[in-house]
């Protein structure tokens, strides 16, 4: 017996579909989906958020000196004559950063291997912007579910489909 649905695809598509399906479930809190498919895409989210609630705080907050060009006015580069070149001049600022552990660095990782990448308008709806989703899954989801042992998601059934009659389902975030 087969440890995991074929879903009637290949491989590939099969690893393409449920990618595409995990990463939405997580970008939007629910899916609509048959309930095979929602299934699989549940195991594999279940075990993303898992993996996000462990790592959750595992990082240090380090600040560091950075070497920033200075900007006139008009926000262009300041730049000096130096030997006949001319050279743009540097400040020196404070920043505060995180600074993940290996373990933590290695469940991004881990994450990056199922999630897609994911672009979405911004707050004025102009251009598109690069949503981090491991950072979204330690900072937004997993505080949620830190005093949850697994059950992250709930599958609500809704009929069947009006062309093949497959089990509808929505697969959302609890």
């Amino acid at each position: 017996m087969a440890k995991y649905r074929k879903l009637g695809k290949t491989a590939s598509q099969r690893k393409a579909l449920l990618r595409a399906q995990v990463t939405s479930l997580l970008l939007n809190g629910k899916i609509e989906t048959t309930e095979a498919r929602a299934k699989e895409a549940r195991s594999i989210a279940e075990g993303l958020i898992a993996l996000a609630v462990k790592e959750k705080d595992n990082f240090e907050t380090v600040t560091v000196t950075a070497k920033v060009p200075k900007k006139d006015k008009d926000g262009k580069r300041v730049k000096k004559v130096v030997d006949g070149k001319k050279v743009t001049e540097f400040e020196e600022i404070q920043k505060t950063i995180q600074k993940d552990s290996a373990s933590r660095l290695h469940a991004r990782r881990q994450m990056l291997k199922v999630l897609y990448g994911v672009k979405v308008p911004d707050a004025k709806g102009r251009k598109m912007v690069d949503v981090d989703m491991p950072k979204k899954l330690f900072d937004e989801i997993a505080p949620k579910y830190v005093n949850r042992n697994g059950g992250y998601t709930r599958m609500t059934k809704l009929g069947p489909r009006r062309g093949d009659a497959a089990m509808m389902v929505q697969l959302e975030l609890v």
